[in-house]
């Protein structure tokens, strides 16, 4: 971050004296105002709802230019990540800022996939959840549990414990994801096998039994890890500025986790694929492919209250560049699966082919975004759409620990205290309850 040449003035209609504030420089993107001293030099606040104009700090680890359609984690294209790395090798980037070399590489992956189990205790905590209990629910109670099993990587101003702690997190997540499944559907838990790969061995644990060897299908395994890279990280999002306050009070890693977890369950945000699925299956109960026009039309008519889920994006204008990527799993995925004549899997492209041409969804730029395609691939995979935030929650894991840490390592971060503009009853006397 750099001193721009020019500032800022704030110049007031009523007489009060000017005031200069900094114009800060990132590397790319837009400039930023610095205002940390405008309530010491004038008294007053800026008004911003949802911080939709507010840098709340500096990042060098996710870039987004929703004009353009453009996403770099670390400076790296998504789409080179997503056809050239792993998983792994992207939690490396997003951790430690280079992508590793060779030695590297092997040591990580050796590392994380050799601390994928959990306590024992933590099925026994898990019992105490009802066996329909939504999947995030349960999530939220075991990551925060960990920080009761984990007492040796809580502290988190200790670089060790953080770096222990991003580790554990990481490596135990696939585990509890596929814990709280097999809870649900009552199913037998399966232990992590430590020579498969990172999304080979999430798929055992979910889907293999005792009763039979289970063999992973590298299609799947493929598309099961570009979920993942895909959702790894994605700028000062909900969840992920949910992490950062968290954390800023100084809460153990465990917790602020928890937190960002919570925070992604939210509908709006991480559970956008789940409401986009729950969207298909209603159309599909209301007639079909032969219901898709009416519904669009309805999606056009501002009064008739009925949304289209999966399509448009909060940040992108342009298509959504982890959308293409995923449209090519999806694809792959449905052919190896034998699903591309489903009912359902019809309807999607259906819907997607109007959207993609029609002039009032063209020109309001609302493309397929990430949560459709993903929704639709990880239901043909077998995942319940209860589950999907579940995955989501999985895979931006490391996001939210590099920006903790980030954060962390920052000498301007403070504790989060946003402020307000009051609206309530100025100061008053409390009568006696027979006044009242």
């Amino acid at each position: 971050m750099k001193l721009a040449e020019n500032k800022a003035t704030l110049s007031f209609s009523n007489g009060s004296p000017s005031v200069d504030l900094p114009v800060y420089q990132g590397s790319v993107g837009p400039d930023v105002i610095d205002i940390r001293k405008l309530y010491g030099q004038t008294g007053m606040f800026t008004y911003d709802p949802g911080f939709l104009s507010t840098a709340s700090c500096q990042s060098a680890i996710t870039y987004i230019d929703g004009d353009k359609g453009e996403l770099l984690y670390r400076g790296y294209p998504i789409e080179q990540l997503a056809t050239q790395c792993d998983y792994l090798d992207t939690c490396y980037l997003l951790l430690k800022g280079e992508l590793p070399k060779q030695e590297e590489r092997s040591e990580f992956h050796k590392l994380v996939l050799s601390h994928t189990m959990v306590n024992e205790q933590m099925q026994f905590f898990l019992r105490g959840f009802r066996r329909d209990a939504h999947p995030m629910a349960v999530l939220t109670g075991l990551i925060g549990a960990l920080s009761a099993f984990y007492h040796d990587s809580t502290d988190i101003n200790n670089p060790e414990h953080r770096h222990v702690a991003a580790i554990r997190l990481i490596a135990k997540m696939p585990t509890l994801v596929a814990m709280a499944y097999k809870y649900g559907v009552g199913q037998p838990y399966m232990y992590p096998r430590n020579e498969l790969s990172y999304a080979g061995n999430f798929l055992r644990m979910m889907f293999g039994t005792p009763c039979e060897d289970y063999k992973v299908n590298p299609v799947i395994e493929r598309a099961m890890d570009r979920i993942f890279i895909l959702h790894a990280d994605h700028e000062q999002n909900a969840s992920t500025s949910t992490v950062r306050l968290c954390g800023s009070s100084g809460t153990n890693p465990f917790a602020a986790i928890a937190a960002g977890v919570a925070c992604l369950w939210g509908p709006a945000h991480g559970g956008a694929n789940e409401a986009c699925l729950n969207m298909l299956e209603d159309i599909q109960r209301q007639g079909g492919v032969a219901k898709v026009g009416q519904f669009m039309e309805q999606v056009k008519d501002k009064n008739s209250g009925v949304k289209l889920m999966g399509f448009g994006h909060r940040v992108y204008k342009n298509y959504d560049p982890r959308a293409k990527l995923m449209q090519e799993t999806c694809n792959e995925v449905l052919a190896e699966l034998g699903l591309e004549n489903d009912p359902l899997f019809k309807l999607a492209k259906e819907l997607e082919k109007i959207a993609l041409e029609d002039d009032y969804f063209v020109q309001r730029k609302l493309y397929p975004n990430v949560d459709f395609y993903s929704g639709i691939v990880q239901r043909a995979i077998g995942i319940p759409v209860s589950l999907f935030t579940g995955i989501f929650a999985l895979a931006r894991t490391v996001g939210w620990i590099a920006q903790l840490n980030e954060m962390l390592a920052d000498p301007e971060y403070k504790i989060g205290r946003p402020r307000q503009l009051f609206t309530g009853y100025v100061a008053r006397d409390v009568k006696p309850v027979s006044e009242r």
